[in-house]
């Protein structure tokens, strides 16, 4: 320890500070090293002196410790000071009383005083530190002279010490507006800092003190505008730190949403953004959807719909109801766009659209009830407890609108013990609310509900209402139909907000856990040690925001604000898409001047086929529902440009085009690839796996070989696959009949279905499967190939096909070509049709047969192609394939599967 050389004495002290808790007896002999050190010539030698004291905890010790301590607080060298400030810190948390005695916090108030930036800013942290663990005492005693001096330090001291500070100020009450906006303006340039932290801290002292500006002072208006940027820029840090900084925009936006209400473009969702700020940014959006920007919102929420990602489609599904209860005017569009994604038929889309237009008849009764009857339609696909809820609300409701309300009810009933209490509990309201509507007819039903909910259920919940509405029938049904049919309030905008006295806690904490989990710091700190609870000043000037929005209106209990967003907890489900044509805005174009000019719908292929010679066409376009309805005709989908006709040569109008009479084979068969080896059997001690995949009207098969190349009997087969892209998953067990001897062979076909968990893999047709037998576990993965999940529904009517070409933006298509192929139009056509892929329509343009077809995948993506092929020139061998998807990462793999089936 006397060694004069610093490395080997740092090495020395730093072996004291690990053993002197097990040697309390042998460290009391480093004392007097210490002693001296302290008094070294080299500074750095007394700050190390004196930081390792602090770090060593052991009672004896540290009254030994004062005197050096005293010397090094007032040390000439600021780097000896600031380390000793730091060091009343730990020796307070070893022995409190002794530092009080000692006069040491006395000493570290005075160096808030020093002339040194660093110093002031570890005095600031010490005693914030003591602070919080004594919250009574009244340490950091501010004024304006000492706020003076840590604002002047803030400017010229790390970033560490700039948050120690920061965070100081921000539990500063100024005395007046005028120092409120003299502390802002001094503060304001730490929002250009480089550190994320500093940033949010600087943000949680101007929030804390714009609360005492009056909203009519420039200043004001200046500062709002001066808040926006930083906390734009911390979204292009990486993942980790933007969640965190969405955690706490989330905090900004409900206090004051005018800060970021023109920066709405900043939250649009990043393909490649990881879930968790995926749908931190889907809420953030919410909170700034307005009158202004809600048409940007909804195109952007519509999308989002049609991503690959479960928990994020419901969200954003979620999101859309929450707009139209939100703003409005915008009500009438969510709802269309709902009724779209209705029509998409994809199962989890379909059920969180009807528990978000259950919230919107909610809130505005009387105007969208013409939808119950596309709800109706999709009753049996419900398997979802909430959504089954929402459905049986909405038949009870509505009871009188729906001639079958009575047959909708009873086919819920005959499995009432099967379903949910959530379930069970609207059931018996709706039977209910059906009797006191048409009691005739449903007199049988309601004593049959009554008698399941009072006798045979053992949910206490369940038999109370049951009994309520039993007596209130019985004893006066008058009164019942004023209970049970009463005027519902409406629900309101916002029910998630934050109840605003802990959200005047929270922004006294952004830039902490508390932020981020949305919880006062009581919530989640263990033994109360340290929590003070904070609030932020109270308000001068005007009243609060009128941007700000409403809570609930009072009279609705909390049990009927519905939850309009989903917990994460309950977002299952398995992958997803919604590729139909657009909702057209606007009024549909009259049939008889259907002019398309020269849009080159296709790619290159549909050039000018519409001009003027709509003849052909007018009997065809029906008015699909995706396609703006009822009254017929093509209308271009928003903000599409119709150029004028340029001439190029006229087809014969839509039935030339899609004349398809000419040679589509008949159905073959989907291709399978030969068996490959999967699991070698130097790899799993014996067994080898080779397989396939196949697809066979309509189901998907995994064809194995399992061979025993050990020398014992292999039994108890089990697979198990994990999570993947599509969801594939085995749909019954591995049956092995047989235990299989060495040297022995078995095949198994493996039946799979397509609702298993779904995690987005790379590359996207990436499946890893486990095999378990009575020797060991194995793990191996594969590449299936994607035309197995090619569904037999996949061929898209032609105007629907013709829209949705349309309706896809350009970037989302991709060109690729399929090199040696020398197969005519109708080969490739019925070879095509035998994996599912559907010829639409032919045409030969200058030589060139164009083939247009359609795909659907098993999560209800569609995918558009566009097959050049030219039969006129034998040498040239290349097709040209032209794919549109609205999920583009798919479109390598269906190029892909083009090839295989092509070539083989």
């Amino acid at each position: 320890m006397q060694t004069d050389n610093l490395e080997l004495k740092k090495l020395v002290y730093l072996y004291l500070m690990n053993y002197a808790k097990s040697q309390p007896d042998m460290a009391i002999m480093a004392v007097n090293t210490f002693v001296k050190d302290c008094e070294d010539p080299n500074p750095l030698i007394r700050a190390l002196a004196v930081r390792t004291m602090g770090c060593i905890r052991v009672d004896k010790i540290t009254e030994y410790l004062c005197e050096p301590l005293r010397k090094c607080l007032k040390d000439e060298d600021p780097y000896v000071r600031k380390t000793a400030a730091v060091c009343v810190a730990k020796l307070h948390d070893i022995n409190a009383q002794l530092v009080e005695d000692q006069g040491f916090l006395d000493t570290l108030k005075d160096l808030i005083s020093d002339s040194n930036p660093m110093v002031v800013a570890n005095a600031v942290a010490a005693l914030s530190e003591i602070a919080e663990s004594h919250p009574s005492s009244n340490l950091l005693d501010l004024n304006p002279q000492s706020i003076n001096k840590l604002l002047t330090a803030l400017n010229e001291c790390t970033e560490w010490g700039q948050i120690f500070i920061l965070d100081c100020l921000a539990n500063y009450m100024p005395k007046d507006d005028r120092e409120a906006q003299s502390i802002c303006e001094r503060v304001t340039p730490r929002l250009s800092h480089a550190n994320s932290a500093v940033v949010l801290s600087a943000v949680k002292v101007l929030m804390k003190f714009m609360e005492m500006l009056s909203k009519d002072l420039d200043y004001y208006g200046t500062l709002l505008k001066k808040l926006a940027p930083p906390l734009v820029t911390l979204l292009s840090a990486e993942p980790e730190l933007q969640y965190v900084a969405l955690r706490n925009i989330n905090l900004i936006v409900q206090k004051r949403p005018e800060i970021l209400k023109h920066e709405m473009k900043v939250f649009f969702v990043k393909y490649n953004d990881p879930i968790y700020v995926k749908l931190e940014k889907l809420d953030i959006m919410i909170r700034l959807a307005s009158q202004a920007n809600i048409a940007q919102v909804l195109a952007e929420l519509k999308e989002y719909a049609t991503e690959v990602d479960v928990d994020f489609v419901r969200k954003a599904v979620r999101a859309i109801g929450r707009c139209a209860i939100k703003v409005e005017q915008s009500a009438e569009r969510c709802v269309s766009t709902l009724l779209d994604l209705i029509q998409t038929k994809v199962n989890y889309v379909v059920q969180e659209a009807i528990v978000v237009i259950k919230d919107i008849f909610r809130k505005y009764p009387n105007k969208y009830e013409s939808v119950i009857a596309t709800l109706c339609e999709n009753l049996d696909s419900l398997d979802e407890p909430e959504a089954r809820a929402a459905m049986i609300w909405i038949v009870g409701e509505y009871a009188e609108r729906i001639d079958n309300a009575d047959e909708l009810l009873e086919s819920f009933l005959e499995g009432f013990h099967d379903e949910s209490t959530q379930v069970q509990l609207q059931l018996l309201t709706a039977i209910v609310k059906l009797f006191l509507k048409k009691p005739t007819e449903t007199q049988e039903l309601v004593q049959q509900v009554l008698s399941l909910a009072t006798q045979d259920s053992d949910n206490p919940d369940l038999r109370d209402r049951g009994y309520i509405y039993w007596r209130l029938l019985s004893t006066d049904p008058v009164a019942a139909k004023e209970v049970v049919l009463a005027e519902k309030p409406l629900i309101s905008e916002e029910t998630d907000l934050i109840e605003p006295t802990l959200l005047d806690e929270l922004i006294c904490h952004i830039g902490t856990l508390a932020s981020v989990y949305h919880k006062p710091p009581g919530a989640f700190v263990e033994g109360g040690r340290g929590v003070v609870h904070k609030s932020l000043p109270p308000r001068t000037g005007s009243s609060e925001s009128a941007e700000s929005p409403d809570t609930a209106p009072a009279g609705v209990p909390a049990a009927d604000q519905p939850s309009v967003i989903p917990t994460q907890g309950d977002l299952l489900g398995d992958l997803l898409n919604l590729d139909l044509g657009p909702p057209v805005s606007g009024p549909p174009v009259a049939t008889s001047s259907v002019q398309m000019g020269a849009v080159d719908l296709l790619g290159g292929g549909l050039d000018s086929l519409m001009g003027d010679e709509s003849e052909g066409l007018r009997s065809d376009v029906g008015g699909s529902p995706a396609m703006g309805g009822g009254s017929g005709g093509f209308a271009p989908a928003p903000g599409t440009a119709v150029p004028s006709n340029t001439g190029a040569p006229l087809g014969s109008g839509l039935g030339d085009l899609f004349d398809l009479t000419g040679g589509v084979g008949t159905l073959s068969g989907s291709y399978v690839a030969p068996k490959t080896v999967w699991l070698p059997a130097m790899k799993a001690k014996g067994l080898e796996i080779s397989g396939t995949f196949s697809r066979q009207v309509g189901s998907i098969s995994m064809d194995l070989v399992l061979t025993n190349k050990a020398l014992q009997v292999m039994s108890d087969f089990a697979i198990q696959f994990n999570r993947n892209s599509f969801g594939l998953a085995p749909a019954a067990p591995l049956q092995v009949h047989a235990p299989l001897a060495p040297n022995q062979s078995v095949e198994i076909s493996l039946p799979l279905n397509t609702v298993g968990s779904v995690m987005k893999m790379d590359p996207l047709n990436n499946l890893q499967v486990a095999v378990k037998n009575n020797i060991d576990v194995f793990y191996f993965s594969t590449l299936y190939p994607l035309h197995i999940l090619f569904v037999e529904d996949g061929k898209m009517e032609r105007q629907m096909f013709l829209a949705t070409w349309k309706d896809i933006p350009n970037e989302n298509e991709t060109q690729f070509q399929i090199k040696d192929c020398s197969l005519n139009a109708d080969s490739v056509s019925s070879k095509l049709q035998g994996s599912n892929i559907f010829t639409i329509a032919k045409r030969n343009v200058e030589g060139q047969d164009m083939l247009y077809q359609s795909l659907k995948l098993t999560n209800g993506i569609w995918v558009l192609a566009e097959l050049r092929i030219q039969p006129s020139n034998p040498s040239f061998t290349d097709l040209e394939l032209s794919l549109k998807c609205r999920a583009p990462e798919v479109s390598q793999y269906v190029y892909q599967a083009y090839e295989t089936i092509l070539k083989n």
